[in-house]
């Protein structure tokens, strides 16, 4: 039984794991998105996305943790000089996992991973830079509501 045990061995030694993490860490970095099982790519999350969090703080220190971690000047580089920029106000998950079906040899479940904030189709800014008016559960707006000069208590809704 694998009660509690958090870590994914992928079936590899710890300092293969560790040297396949690196590199794939690196490649994400480098690259924005990736194509990898669902597997690696879990395992992946737990590891880069520490490393992106450091990278908001951009201090001696915090560069040499992460160069620790990745062993590759370029990707570091990369995250502390663009993504850290593009990430700064975004509180966590910075990485997205997208399934894209069955590897043909082994039917192993592969997947795309990416950096979420790279993602130019799934990044939806409204036209013209305005934002769309809420509305009450009735479908009417907010503004029109306070316009008609409505007592709210006599609608059954509380002025808040």
């Amino acid at each position: 039984m694998r009660h509690g045990k958090k870590i994914n061995h992928l079936g590899r030694t710890s300092s293969h794991r560790e040297a396949l993490l690196s590199n794939m860490a690196s490649s994400l970095i480098l690259n924005k998105r990736i194509n990898t099982t669902v597997a690696k790519a879990k395992a992946l999350r737990k590891y880069v996305e520490p490393l992106i969090t450091k990278s908001k703080s951009d201090s001696t220190h915090s560069r040499r943790m992460v160069f620790s971690m990745l062993q590759n000047k370029e990707a570091v580089a990369e995250l502390f000089r663009d993504i850290a920029g593009k990430i700064g106000e975004r509180a966590g998950g910075y990485t997205r996992i997208i399934k894209t079906g069955n590897r043909l040899g082994d039917a192993a479940e592969m997947c795309m991973m990416e950096l979420v904030d790279y993602n130019e189709l799934m990044i939806k800014e409204p036209k013209g830079g305005a934002k769309k008016a809420k509305t009450t559960r009735r479908g009417r707006t907010k503004k029109a509501d306070s316009a008609k000069g409505g007592d709210a208590s006599a609608e059954g809704t509380s002025a808040e």
